[in-house]
């Protein structure tokens, strides 16, 4: 035990202890690492950025354990700016729980046996039994990431008396309201505690610090484990893409702004086999006195024409074929979509507008292909609407599933 620390109450809703949990760690732990790496830039690059300068620190106090959890950047490439950190604390001391569980916030009770922690753990993947099977559906790819990997197990505990730490866990649940949940765990340390709510007045908790006179020299050396292969580096990304539009919250304008990000943006380079992407252009009538269009992307050629890509929501609703048979047409969904872009046809219809274009941006536009993405795989398993999208020249539709496979597809001809 570390004297300091000892006997600390509640009776200032746990923000005094905190303060002086954090002045300890700042001292003897975070401090130290700060001094080493500015000492020797070199390791700047792959050092932890979220122990330089975390952007929040959640402490979670339980029974038997004090999580600390880190939220931050991966990386720095350069030296973060001194500023303020939000802090965060959550309280589950006052009933019996597995401290883990009510971190991660997924129900594992359908599962057998809880599994214990090793001191130190990275790289754990623990998907609930919902949870694994949405991720088979959505095409998450086991082969793309280093992991430490369970399955149907009643979640993860740390051991009372034991120091353990997680860096690099992903969570995994799923319902049909909310389709896949994700909780990514950079780091978190759970610091043993004796909690003592026997008084009638005062709860006294008692922390065990020693393992930090350890970790400040061990932790010199630390890096976050990133994949440094090419290869293995965009597929994990393609997971992480294929579990943000699982999760049902994320809307249109999410995906796209996560598509248009630095980080993957060559998703729709490699898929349509361009050299440059460009998002949310506005692109003004020259002729006519209309709203100005804003293609979701502009996808330009090593010859510099540039074809125009629309995403919608990956959970199409209703069937996307209608109609008796001999008679079958698109839904009215799938239709509203594609009228939707067909504006975009009689835009460059205009030889106004597509000079416009060439001077304001840099390339060409004529007659644009149309990519429409659009549902899962299995909303247009149907022969008919092969048969329905030949009749639409300038528009293709493509389905999520369609995108990952083309991107994934190139890494292993």
């Amino acid at each position: 035990m570390n004297d300091e620390l000892e006997n600390m109450d509640d009776s200032d809703h746990y923000m005094a202890f905190v303060k002086k949990l954090g002045g300890w760690l700042a001292r003897n732990y975070w401090q130290p690492l700060y001094k080493h790496v500015r000492e020797n830039p070199e390791l700047l690059s792959r050092f932890p950025g979220y122990l330089l300068k975390p952007e929040k620190i959640i402490y979670y106090m339980g029974r038997t354990h004090i999580g600390v959890e880190y939220i931050g950047p991966e990386r720095y490439s350069e030296f973060p700016k001194d500023g303020l950190v939000e802090i965060q604390i959550h309280d589950y001391s006052l009933r019996e729980c597995n401290l883990i569980d009510e971190i991660v916030g997924f129900d594992y009770s359908d599962g057998r046996l809880k599994i214990p922690l090793s001191p130190l753990m990275e790289d754990l993947v623990l998907p609930t039994n919902a949870g694994a099977d949405k991720l088979q559906s959505l095409g998450w790819r086991y082969a793309s990431q280093d992991m430490f990997l369970s399955f149907n197990s009643a979640g993860v505990i740390a051991p009372e008396n034991q120091f353990t730490r997680l860096i690099n866990a992903r969570f995994f649940d799923a319902s049909e309201e909310s389709g896949l949940k994700t909780r990514h765990i950079k780091h978190l340390d759970l610091i043993p505690c004796i909690f003592d709510d026997s008084g009638s007045d005062l709860d006294t908790f008692q922390v065990w610090l020693e393992p930090y006179r350890t970790l400040v020299e061990s932790d010199r050396d630390a890096t976050y484990p990133l994949p440094t292969d090419f290869k293995y580096q965009r597929l994990q990304k393609i997971n992480r893409f294929i579990e943000f539009i699982g999760d049902l919250s994320n809307t249109e304008v999410k995906i796209t702004q996560l598509l248009a990000s630095e980080e993957f943006i060559f998703a729709l380079k490699m898929r349509f086999s361009v050299t440059e992407v460009f998002p949310e252009l506005n692109c003004a009538w020259q002729s006519e006195d209309r709203p100005a269009i804003k293609p979701d992307f502009f996808v330009v050629g090593a010859d510099g024409y540039a074809d125009i890509v629309e995403f919608k929501l990956p959970n199409l609703k209703g069937s996307s074929v209608v109609g008796r048979t001999n008679r079958e047409t698109f839904s009215s969904t799938v239709n509203s979509y594609i009228s939707q872009t067909r504006v975009y046809r009689e835009y460059f219809d205009d030889p106004k507008n597509r000079e416009y274009i060439k001077s304001e941006y840099g390339f060409d536009v004529y007659k644009p292909r149309r990519h429409l993405i659009i549902g899962r795989r299995w909303d247009f398993s149907s022969p008919e609407w092969r048969k329905i999208a030949a009749d639409f020249q300038d528009v293709t539709i493509h389905t999520y599933d369609d995108l990952v496979d083309g991107i994934v597809a190139q890494f292993y001809d």
